[in-house]
């Protein structure tokens, strides 16, 4: 899969292609879906696939702090997105310029000149350009103006409820894995590189694995039995908190610590990818160290049943 970043990386070979374009957080059944749309269409037009997305996304441009916790950093995106089969990804850096852009120049400069697109497939209520001032009918009119198609994607729907991100952050959130999990079509995970803690954890005797987020907040927050990929031939069985650590003042970080069961290597760089199993509890503050202590032997008891694993 080809990357492309931002638009001035666009190139002459770039042009002719069939398009879409969003966020595609999570790249989840429902974005699966349209892509393989575009993949057949592709192959009706004898045109590449290209999907366009943004990074920051729009919202987290706009509204820092209030914006929807990610489901996947943009890595994890683009291998999902790879996984399914698309030919090319064009990453808009979502910045002042862009968010200023008149909705008339976003589609000449990318759609018509940069792409040279010939289909396009996009939400209904998909809006872009200044003050949001593109919608689908803009779209469409400009589509015939320069001669692409613009289709509506359509909603995708798994036991009757619509799948979307938004829903799989709260199931996420409810540590509902099981109907997450389909709705995404594979294990929720979360992946990143090991990364040098405040090695706190040994004190008390469970030493942990830091591994970077690379994205503000999750949607998960608490403690949870996990296994983690990357470290050998097998997944790892392990215990997890994500969350800010109440118990440690000061600490407003939003952390993914993951204690491995038997196991004692130094395993600092190393890029893992962790899958959450079952959630155990919500994060909690304790008066002390030694409540903590406590707890988490208690967590990692019930983690190590979880795992089918003997004390």
């Amino acid at each position: 899969m080809q990357l492309v970043r931002g638009l001035h990386n666009l190139k002459s070979a770039h042009h002719g292609c069939v398009a879409t374009i969003g966020n595609f957080d999570g790249v989840h059944l429902g974005h699966q879906s349209v892509f393989r749309h575009l993949m057949e269409k592709g192959v009706e037009l004898n045109l590449p696939t290209t999907v366009v997305t943004f990074e920051p996304q729009p919202r987290e441009f706009f509204q820092a702090a209030t914006a929807p916790a990610r489901l996947t950093r943009l890595r994890e995106k683009l291998q999902a997105i790879h996984d399914v089969g698309i030919e090319r990804v064009v990453v808009l850096e979502f910045n002042k310029r862009l968010a200023a852009m008149q909705a008339e120049h976003f589609v000449e400069e990318l759609l018509v000149d940069g792409l040279g697109a010939r289909f396009l497939s996009v939400g209904d209520d998909f809006r872009f350009g200044s003050r949001r001032q593109g919608d689908f009918s803009l779209l469409q009119r400009m589509g015939t103006q320069h001669g692409f198609e613009v289709e509506n994607m359509n909603t995708y729907k798994l036991d009757a409820d619509r799948v979307s991100s938004t829903r799989i952050r709260e199931l996420l959130t409810e540590g509902n894995f099981e109907t997450a999990n389909q709705c995404l079509g594979r294990t929720y995970r979360i992946c990143g590189r090991v990364a040098h803690g405040d090695e706190r954890g040994r004190t008390i005797g469970f030493p942990t694995m830091n591994v970077n987020l690379h994205r503000r907040v999750s949607p998960l927050r608490g403690v949870y039995a996990v296994r983690v990929d990357g470290l050998g031939e097998e997944a790892l069985p392990g215990v997890a908190n994500i969350g800010i650590r109440p118990t440690v003042e000061g600490d407003t970080r939003y952390l993914l610590e993951v204690h491995l069961f038997d196991f004692d290597r130094s395993v600092y760089g190393a890029h893992v990818s962790v899958e959450f199993v079952q959630k155990l509890r919500d994060e909690k503050k304790f008066e002390n160290f030694d409540e903590l202590r406590q707890q988490i032997l208690r967590d990692a008891d019930a983690a190590r049943e979880i795992h089918g694993i003997a004390n």
